[in-house]
């Protein structure tokens, strides 16, 4: 991103002057305050918004009207909310969905949805309707239509959301070993600190810290200026009640 600027038809400003650069197979975590800007960014990355002002790349390609479809290809989007992203009847179609948009052979498709869901723990749930599903479970099967498209950048948009902690811990273990560009925005810093190397922090859709996770989220000054607490394993117990 190079001065990124982003202002919402009704006239909010939503990312003021952006400038930073990933490399690819960087995992790099957004944390922030809501309405710091991180969701903003992140549909900026997959051209789901333009800039205002600005230029966003994504590898050889300036993210323009032009440029979608190839953008597209190397760029995962998981959603914060699954129902923007699930609608299909059923789970396996849902998860199938990109693949055959793809153009995949039906058995290679086969293969990539059962892996997916397996990635997830959502195997058993490949018959099921989306709408059927509880929260987490719909967080699970989104994550996984994502994983099925093999992208070259996944972008995470708030993915432990509503899990429970077994599928939480498959979703920090597959985020993990993705080999390629990682980008996850979460309040979960705790996540954050698990499976990002570096930490990008925002604050009133700008960008006040850019460095390694570690050192980032054990500053509770500048957690503070940004809307922040410290992970909640660096807290420590609570204090005992007068």
């Amino acid at each position: 991103m190079r001065g990124v600027r982003y202002v919402f038809p009704d006239s909010r400003e939503a990312l003021r002057g952006l400038d930073f650069t990933i490399h690819h197979g960087e995992s790099v975590g957004l944390v922030g305050a809501n309405g710091a800007g991180k969701s903003s960014l992140l549909l900026h990355l997959a051209g789901v918004y333009l800039p205002t002002e600005g230029e966003v790349r994504v590898g050889d390609w300036p993210v323009s009207r032009e440029t979608l479809v190839e953008v597209r290809r190397r760029v995962g989007l998981v959603f914060q909310d699954p129902d923007d992203q699930l609608f299909m009847p059923t789970v396996y179609q849902d998860v199938a969905f990109g693949p055959e948009n793809q153009h995949l052979p039906p058995r290679e498709i086969e293969q990539r949805v059962a892996e997916a869901l397996s990635r997830v723990g959502a195997e058993h749930l490949a018959s099921r309707p989306p709408h059927r599903l509880s929260g987490g479970e719909r967080r699970a099967v989104a994550i996984a239509a994502v994983l099925a498209l093999h992208p070259d950048i996944l972008l995470l948009d708030e993915p432990s959301a509503g899990l429970d902690p077994a599928t939480r811990r498959r979703v920090i273990e597959w985020i993990r070993s993705f080999e390629h560009t990682r980008i996850v925005a979460s309040h979960d810093l705790d996540l954050v600190l698990d499976c990002c190397e570096r930490t990008l922090v925002l604050a009133g859709g700008r960008l006040v810290a850019d460095g390694p996770t570690r050192a980032l989220l054990t500053d509770a000054v500048l957690l503070e200026r940004a809307g922040l607490e410290l992970p909640l394993r660096l807290q420590g117990p609570p204090a005992p009640e007068a």
